[in-house]
């Protein structure tokens, strides 16, 4: 089990990214929470198998059909908080 943080720029928030994340999260079987931030970015906190994180942070360098993901920068962080599901938070 692994945990990242993945920040999405570029035009991502108004696009349906969150919804759009949270359910390839879930398909995924992931575990975390999704948010916009102040700055126009968006953030994601996942948890999973390095297998699933991978396609997570491939959905994210799309993002969406209206979004244009400009950069996406994935740093890996230590497990702090056990999440019980893929959720957005605001």
């Amino acid at each position: 089990m692994q945990q990242l943080k993945i920040i999405v720029k570029g035009r991502v928030q108004g696009v349906f990214f969150r919804s759009e994340t949270r359910e390839v999260a879930r398909h995924l079987g992931l575990k975390g929470y999704v948010r916009n931030l102040g700055n126009g970015d968006v953030e994601v906190i996942a948890q999973g198998e390095e297998k699933e994180l991978a396609e997570l942070i491939g959905f994210c360098n799309k993002g969406p059909a209206a979004a244009d993901v400009s950069k996406v920068d994935v740093k890996k962080q230590e497990l702090k908080e056990k999440f019980v599901e893929f959720g957005i938070r605001f």
